[in-house]
């Protein structure tokens, strides 16, 4: 029971990291930024920007922050209960 557990919330997170990832890219490149452009404006490299684009990079709240300067977004929270929204910060 645990493993099915576990390999549900693995998934869980790969497919979240997958969503962030292809959501950053269409913003990125809806401000007309190249990956190498917004790697020398966030002060990283472009292969992590590429890793958190295609969700191979477990992204923190302080890149998510710097991806929300510079792209121009807000991050929100929204808590949920039995599929309905409840909260939202």
């Amino acid at each position: 029971m645990a493993q099915i557990l576990d390999n549900n919330l693995e998934n869980y997170i790969y497919d979240y990291r997958i969503k962030v990832g292809e959501t950053l890219k269409e913003m990125r490149e809806k401000k007309g930024y190249s990956q190498d452009d917004l790697a020398e404006a966030m002060n990283v490299n472009r292969s992590t920007i590429s890793k958190i684009e295609n969700g191979k990079f477990n992204l923190s709240v302080d890149y998510l922050s710097k991806f929300s300067w510079f792209l121009d977004f807000e991050l929100k929270l929204k808590e949920i209960k039995n599929n309905k929204s409840v909260k939202q910060i």
